[in-house]
């Protein structure tokens, strides 16, 4: 691949692996579509792992199975609908993934839920909402992993979406910069719990990553005006993250735990 300028947007990412994660089963939530999750999914089978996928929105679910699966081999991918905000489907999730695969290794938490709402006019409902996805969900399926992987017998890895929103102060963005806020604070305090089973625990924090999605729900004014801020003049594609997420969980991090890496081209 043509190393693309930093002011240009790229239209792929590296797509030969090191066998980063050879081996290693890897589970990863909200990952269906096109964003972070889903080019984490993929970055993590190009890197050797069996990766399990899953997500609330069952038709793009099974989409993106079936896609990742043409391109890796469809015994290396699995999917499972799991509602983060439900302890029963994200304890089938993990019980799942080992099943199929036998153990679980890495466990990415990117499920999350934004919006833009003055606090002034946010209600009740629409708080606990973006709260109860972005960082109980975080929390449950960190619990879960972490206690499968120490039946294991200890030793594995998880990765938290934060994000610089959790640093930084935004209009209209109080209950999701809690939530991330949130997130890098149990990422913190969970890795030293989890230190002495020889688990690791960190978090990325994206500025902004470009995606469909994304686009659909937030204003091309908004996203333009963010992506001016950032030093390459643009957004991150969601394969830039992806490939710190697969480093994170990669032996290459060893002696990284209760760390949030930013990736971003600009300060917090």
């Amino acid at each position: 691949m043509t190393a693309p300028t930093p002011t240009s947007r790229p239209t792929s990412g590296p797509t030969a692996g090191h066998e980063l994660l050879a081996g290693k089963v890897v589970v990863v939530t909200a990952a269906a579509g096109t964003g972070i999750g889903a080019a984490t999914a993929e970055r993590a089978l190009a890197e050797g792992a069996n990766v399990v996928i899953s997500d609330h929105h069952e038709r793009r679910l099974h989409e993106t199975a079936a896609r990742l699966g043409e391109a890796h081999g469809g015994d290396r991918v699995r999917a499972a609908v799991c509602d983060v905000t439900v302890e029963e489907q994200v304890q089938a999730l993990l019980a799942g993934a080992a099943e199929a695969f036998g153990r679980v290794d890495v466990m990415v938490n990117n499920a999350g839920l934004g919006g833009t709402r003055s606090v002034l006019e946010m209600p009740d409902e629409e708080w606990h909402r973006v709260l109860d996805v972005t960082l109980n969900g975080t929390f449950r399926c960190t619990r879960a992993a972490l206690r499968r992987m120490v039946e294991q017998g200890g030793g594995g890895v998880i990765v938290n979406n934060a994000s610089v929103i959790g640093w930084r102060a935004q209009a209209g963005q109080a209950h999701y910069a809690a939530a991330k806020a949130g997130v890098m604070a149990l990422t913190r305090c969970a890795a030293m719990d989890a230190a002495e089973h020889g688990i690791r625990i960190n978090a990325v924090a994206p500025s902004l990553a470009m995606h469909p999605f994304l686009e659909k729900v937030t204003s091309a004014e908004l996203l333009d005006e963010l992506a001016a801020k950032e030093a390459f003049g643009r957004a991150a594609e969601p394969w830039e993250v992806a490939n710190v997420i697969v480093f994170l969980a990669s032996d290459y991090s060893s002696y990284l735990t209760g760390e949030v890496v930013s990736v971003s081209s600009q300060h917090p």
